[in-house]
């Protein structure tokens, strides 16, 4: 339902490993993974202005209020974006829920067993305290940022995005940026329906985003980041 079977074939996964191993980082990019049909449907809900709350990290401190954001230098201050809501207070409905079902099946079986072949590992939540909050939507504005960072922790073995950025112009920013190795980085637009798989720690996939060209001030950068572990 939510995945093109023509994109998780045999001889398709053999690939995308093979690339992986190759690739430094180990990385893969996979345009079309996902049914378009559907995204269209939870697109039209990331851009209801009111389901966005504002998200702040520092490299010493996660989740910082903006009292304590105030307060950290300027140099100390690595994400500014907004996280989706996932509970409001509103009346369950068929848009509401296709936004959900994506987070869902994203940390299902179904899906995570697509991970482990690619990965040629076994990813499961069982021993995941709260796996929902490691699957969300984000957007950047031209304010925000995500400067470079690891996404490195014990038994982390896959990070996961899914753009959804129709008619992006490649001139508006927002590229993610792996550190690479040497002097070779590597840029990635935010294309729709792009998903990129990594190994955080993996050789050079330290990693951020280009802040949006400030001609963008009406568009914004929408994605799923969602974090998977190893038994």
């Amino acid at each position: 339902m939510w995945l093109n079977d023509n994109k998780i074939n045999e001889t398709q996964i053999r690939t995308y490993r093979e690339s992986l191993l190759r690739a430094t980082p180990n990385y893969i990019v996979i345009d079309n993974l996902f049914n378009e049909e559907k995204l269209n449907e939870v697109l039209s809900l990331l851009q209801q202005k009111h389901r966005w709350q504002t998200q702040k990290h520092t490299y010493s401190a996660l989740y910082v209020d903006n009292e304590q954001w105030q307060t950290t230098n300027i140099e100390e201050r690595f994400v500014q974006r907004e996280i989706w809501q996932r509970q409001i207070n509103e009346p369950d409905c068929a848009d509401t829920s296709i936004a959900q079902n994506l987070l869902d099946f994203l940390r299902s079986k179904e899906f995570m067993a697509v991970l482990s072949h690619i990965f040629n590992v076994t990813i499961t939540d069982i021993n995941v305290a709260t796996p929902d909050i490691n699957t969300n939507f984000f957007r950047l504005g031209t304010k925000d940022f995500v400067k470079q960072h690891a996404d490195d922790s014990p038994g982390r073995e896959i990070c996961m995005l899914l753009y959804f950025n129709k008619d992006w112009n490649i001139n508006s920013g927002g590229e993610l940026v792996f550190f690479g190795k040497g002097d070779k980085q590597v840029s990635i637009a935010p294309l729709y329906n792009r998903c990129v798989l990594f190994n955080p720690s993996s050789i050079g996939s330290e990693h951020w985003v280009t802040m949006l060209n400030s001609q963008a001030s009406t568009e914004y950068r929408y994605n799923v980041v969602s974090w998977y572990w190893s038994e």
